[in-house]
């Protein structure tokens, strides 16, 4: 089976995530800093009004942590 470079597109636009209103970024910092970069974030962006949240979080072979912080992308 041959597969050509639209094949593959269409095979990842699959698996896109279906849009649902949030904004997600994703970073990847030693520990500390994970730590620092995520208070920040949901001090800027609080629960109540943005409904920010830590989505994903892995721990990385050489110690690092990549975490995904998801909010609304506005408040009400």
């Amino acid at each position: 089976m041959v597969f050509r470079p639209r094949d593959l597109a269409s095979r990842m636009a699959g698996r896109r995530k279906p849009v649902d209103g949030y904004l997600r970024e994703t970073f990847t910092l030693p520990r500390d800093e994970a730590r620092a970069r995520a208070r920040d974030f949901l001090d800027r962006y609080p629960k109540a009004a943005y409904m920010s949240s830590v989505e994903s979080w892995r721990e990385l072979p050489g110690g690092d942590i990549e975490f995904t912080m998801r909010r609304l992308a506005s408040a009400d």
